[in-house]
């Protein structure tokens, strides 16, 4: 380091004044930063019921009142000094730390660059009101009020024109306003909210709601009605809250909120984790909305690491991913997350299914005589229109087309095309990350002829075509020949399958999956899958089921589409005039 050769000093403490309004462009980056912290310091203090006003999107009047437990006198005045606050001691309470407002910045910083005012009343119900003007305290006098605290903040940035004029426009500082006070009342269901904006009642949300409730009155009935439970617990993490069923996902239009033990944050990865768990069950491109709640031991996550805490760490990042992950897939993998007739519920969420419990499951489907899952399917059964009953339990197929059922809870629609192809997808999966298939070799071999693009499609995915069961040879020119193919079902016409396939390879419609495995099987388990329109026997029937329950994620084809629809008792009551 060099050292200036005069002797005029280059290095100067800043003035309070400069320093406060540094701290706050870290604190306050516009109006909606003031609603959250003010709004987090209300549900540090306890209260039952917050209320939010808006002017101009935040830019002239912010105010936020509380009936949390109040201030005296003496905290009310020093609660406006820099690192000032009653959340924190030591350092070391720093690890584990449990309450939003501990930095003891917020109200300096926002006091520092507003026309600032602060009314509380604690439980003695002696009230005071400190007025502060661009960091300069004017006035401290009393003030008649109930307990809790009214912070209002006017014409914020007054004092930094050049922070001022980077607001953007009333709509969407309001909008802005309007999302911080949702994410907190998602946080915390138990706590009544208010927002207006220019005098206008925007959200209202009662005290002591469950969290189906708070997510119906924020996020509105269409999306919530969308959600499944999530609840799952490994490795000392839970994970609870909502994802929304696979055949609702959309491109665009989701929502997504993360919150560590009630905090909110944000986290690129964890939702990228959310999505993996949809993996082979939404189309590629779309995006789920998403309501996930970590709860892991306070002294696991720092939550320390951004100003405005915003984003935090976890010390076991690999492990929090796969859970989130598995969390997301155990919830999809529930009937629940089928798509419901009529009005949908709100299941209570279900545990982890056994192996013994999914054994027990297929035999009140099917019997003790159930066919095994590696049995092959015969091919001269043509099988009564309704299969007989098994155990109280009637298997029957209409339409050739979808497979109905009675259970506890009502009708069971399957779409047999969909769920051969979930079916069809998962084996082809473990042949191509374990062994390989067993393929039927051909008497007379069979030849096609295809195009450039697709006999490189051939050549790029030689390995796995033969990992399944096609054993593709040169023939001469554009020719190829199968030599063999595999047998998924005695419909199976093995030429066309693999024509369709390569095609469908060969113009990338299935380039949005995440690796070649992956897009490689479900454009097989769509092409192999038996149709629409093909008529099934009963053993078909009942061991195309029993092979669908045995799957990960048995509600959802690999397009993301329902394979199974409940229309649950309630509903056929209603329909039939039985219940209101």
């Amino acid at each position: 380091m060099t050292l200036p050769t005069t002797s005029a000093r280059r290095i100067a403490i800043l003035p309070d004044a400069v320093a406060d309004q540094i701290a706050a462009g870290e604190v306050v980056e516009r109006p909606a930063s003031v609603v959250k912290e003010l709004v987090e310091n209300s549900i540090d203090a306890g209260a039952r019921h917050v209320r939010v006003e808006i002017e101009t999107g935040g830019k002239t009047l912010v105010r936020v009142s509380d009936d949390g437990i109040g201030m005296g006198r003496d905290d009310a005045v020093l609660a406006l000094d820099r690192h000032a606050t009653s959340k924190l001691t030591s350092a070391a309470e720093l690890v584990g730390i449990t309450t939003f407002g501990f930095r003891g910045e917020a109200l300096p910083a926002i006091a520092s660059v507003s026309r600032f005012s602060l009314a509380t009343a604690d439980q003695n119900g002696a009230g005071v009101e400190v007025t502060v003007n661009g960091g300069r305290m004017e006035r401290v006098e009393p003030v008649a009020r109930q307990q809790g605290t009214t912070v209002t903040v006017r014409t914020l940035f007054f004092n930094t024109p050049a922070r001022r004029k980077f607001l953007r426009s009333t709509a969407s500082e309001t909008r802005a306003c309007h999302e911080a006070v949702l994410t907190l009342a998602l946080a915390h269901p138990g706590v009544g909210f208010e927002f207006h904006a220019d005098q206008v009642n925007r959200f209202h949300a009662p005290a002591g709601q469950s969290l189906a409730e708070r997510l119906r009155t924020t996020w509105g009935r269409e999306l919530s009605d969308t959600l499944i439970p999530v609840e799952f617990a490994a490795g000392g993490f839970r994970v609870q809250g909502f994802a929304q069923r696979p055949a609702d996902a959309r491109p665009t239009g989701r929502r997504t909120q993360l919150f560590v033990n009630g905090r909110p944050f944000r986290d690129n990865f964890l939702v990228r984790a959310a999505e993996a768990g949809y993996r082979s069950a939404i189309a590629p491109g779309d995006r789920p909305s998403l309501y996930l709640d970590v709860l892991v031991q306070a002294g696991d996550v720092d939550v320390n690491v951004h100003p405005a805490k915003l984003e935090v760490r976890f010390r076991d990042r690999i492990g929090i991913e796969r859970v989130v992950e598995d969390a997301v897939r155990h919830a999809l993998g529930s009937l629940v997350a089928a798509a419901p007739l009529g009005a949908p519920s709100w299941p209570a969420p279900l545990p982890a299914a056994s192996a013994s419990e999914t054994a027990s499951l297929v035999r009140d489907l099917f019997g003790e005589r159930a066919p095994s899952s590696g049995a092959s399917w015969p091919s001269n059964d043509a099988g009564p229109e309704i299969a007989v009953n098994v155990q109280g339990m009637p298997v029957m197929q209409v339409f050739d087309t979808y497979l109905v059922y009675a259970s506890e809870d009502g009708l069971v629609m399957v779409d047999q095309h969909s769920a051969h192809e979930r079916v069809l997808y998962e084996q082809v999966m473990k042949e191509l990350t374990g062994g390989r298939a067993t393929a039927q070799h051909l008497l007379v071999p069979v030849t096609l002829e295809l195009n450039d693009e697709e006999l490189d499609a051939v050549e790029s995915h030689r390995d796995v075509l033969d990992r399944i069961g096609f054993e593709v040879a040169p023939f001469g020119g554009r020719t190829i020949a199968l030599n063999a193919v595999p047998n998924p079902h005695p419909r199976f016409d093995a030429a066309r399958c693999f024509r369709e396939m390569v095609a469908d390879l060969a113009r990338g419609r299935f380039g949005g999956w995440a690796n070649r495995m992956e897009r490689f099987a479900a454009t097989y388990a769509c092409r192999a899958a038996v149709m629409a329109g093909d008529h099934l026997s009963e053993r078909e029937i009942r061991e195309l089921l029993l092979r669908l329950f045995a799957t990960t994620l048995p509600p959802h084809d690999v397009h993301g589409r329902s394979t199974i629809v409940q229309l649950p008792v309630e509903e056929l009551e209603r329909r039939f005039g039985r219940r209101g």
